[in-house]
């Protein structure tokens, strides 16, 4: 890719743009992906599918993008070169912590026909093993206990239920939620967790059923790499555009969305702008997940223990890149039922390719973050289809036991610290302080339900896989436990 001549403007006129569009959690991702398809949808086929961005945690992103009207460029790296655009989708702003009644008045507003939502695994808060709303949870708990007085919902799912109670009393229509988060089957899994919230409320069946008539829950699968952004990657926006750009997001050039074509009210044209709208999101999803993902997260283990700063420097370590290969045809692909006509040996080249973009500094520990919500779906989904199948799937429980020795040690091989950012690390550190050994440390976290369920721990060739691995991480370190693990 070359460079984009400056100055250069959305590919839709912002200013004739209304809000059909509720988007929770706006990050990064967010405005590198579905934000470009649904510019480039309304670009191609019109509609008002304009987006208001909700921040769930600060005001950093309604303080970065405010004062620029919603704009803000996304800046695609790749060995070739670097491109700029700007993207106008997003029409309005607020932050959720401050602006509860305004976040819950555009919910039940007819305008809004969509809510989307990427609020990570872990803003659910659900119990990966059972896909249950976690009602222990402090903020779930707080929630239910105040509804519908006291203060405003803290959760997703119970800002999401204020807005549909909302919606249903104002008798303002269907709606649909769509989320776009790393979740197996995630429009059921959020169609699960809304009814949970309602069934918990006094003489929440009514509103239960009228969601079960009004609101629809679509699958969708989503892939692009978007790493953090850097002072350097604003300067070089500033050079290709001539403007500073405070909201500015990195990633690479490829995008995917396959999305389930089930609406209540409409939905942009996205297909005009490349995503697959279908019946079955599940293959896609799967193959995403446990190829892409579950790849991604066995770099970001392994490499963090390495010193690798980096998923490039990961890859570019031989030993890791064999290791990952392994994992995808080996581990991974026998699990999947493939779509009819998808080439999934030139899928894992082209992630190869992907994790070793040099211009996308893609860090370890951004993706290292959240392991326990992430490992069920990326790893142990495969580690239990392939033992069923009676193969010993060695990659997949060596990226298990490069997580367990990162959250027991919070060190890398050279004895540098390392964060552990995860919503159960207190409990992570609670249950390996005495562990002093290998045998020891899976044991006490094999005893985590919330993270492996009932059915792995109990299996012996499990456990003996992830024990293997993780003594070899221990004797012999990253280099050592991968080859053993590539020659077995």
């Amino acid at each position: 890719m070359g460079a984009v001549p400056a100055p250069q403007r959305p590919r839709v006129d912002p200013a004739a743009l209304g809000v059909g569009i509720v988007h929770l959690g706006i990050g990064a991702f967010h405005r590198a992906h579905q934000a470009v398809y649904t510019e480039d949808a309304v670009a191609a086929a019109g509609g008002d599918w304009g987006i208001c961005g909700v921040t769930q945690r600060s005001r950093a992103v309604v303080e970065q993008l405010g004062p620029q009207d919603g704009l803000y460029a996304v800046l695609a790296h790749d060995a070739a070169g670097s491109e700029a655009r700007v993207v106008g989708a997003v029409r309005e702003l607020l932050f959720a912590g401050e602006e509860a009644g305004r976040l819950r008045d555009l919910l039940a507003a007819p305008a809004t026909r969509l809510v989307t939502l990427t609020v990570t695994e872990k803003g659910y808060r659900h119990d990966p093993a059972t896909g249950r709303l976690r009602r222990a949870d402090p903020d779930v708990a707080a929630d239910l206990e105040g509804w519908p007085a006291g203060r405003a919902p803290r959760t997703v799912v119970g800002r999401l239920v204020a807005g549909l109670a909302a919606r249903r009393a104002a008798d303002a229509g269907p709606l649909t939620l769509l989320s776009c988060d790393n979740l197996p089957a995630n429009g059921a899994v959020l169609r699960g967790l809304v009814a949970d919230f309602c069934a918990a409320l006094p003489a929440g069946e009514a509103l239960r059923g009228w969601v079960e008539e009004s609101v629809r829950f679509p699958s969708s699968m989503v892939d692009r790499i978007v790493p953090a952004t850097t002072a350097a990657d604003r300067e070089q926006v500033q050079r290709l555009l001539g403007l500073r750009d405070e909201g500015v997001v990195v990633t690479e050039p490829f995008r995917q969305w396959v999305v389930e074509d089930d609406f209540a009210a409409g939905r942009p044209a996205w297909e005009r702008a490349g995503a697959v709208l279908t019946d079955d999101v599940a293959p896609y999803e799967a193959m995403k997940l446990r190829l892409l993902n579950g790849s991604h997260s066995t770099l970001a283990y392994l490499g963090v223990l390495a010193g690798h700063e980096h998923v490039a420097d990961a890859v570019a370590d031989d030993g890791i890149a064999a290791l990952v290969a392994r994992l995808m045809a080996h581990d991974v692909v026998p699990t999947l039922a493939v779509p009819a006509g998808f080439d999934v040996v030139r899928y894992q080249r082209d992630l190869m390719d992907r994790f070793a973009n040099p211009a996308l500094r893609h860090r370890t520990l951004q993706i290292a973050m959240d392991g326990s919500q992430k490992l069920p779906q990326r790893l142990l989904a495969t580690i239990s289809d392939a033992l069923a199948a009676g193969r010993e799937p060695r990659a997949a429980c060596l990226g298990v036991a490069a997580w367990m020795r990162y959250v027991s040690t919070a060190r890398s091989e050279a004895g540098a610290p390392l964060p552990v950012d995860d919503p159960l690390t207190a409990r992570l550190a609670e249950v390996t302080a005495g562990a002093g050994s290998p045998a020891a440390v899976v044991d006490a976290l094999l005893g985590l339900p919330e993270v492996f369920g009932e059915e792995l721990p109990a299996d012996g060739r499990f456990r003996a896989l992830v024990e293997q691995a993780l003594e070899a991480l221990t004797r012999d370190g990253v280099a050592g436990a991968v080859r053993e693990s590539v020659a077995s």
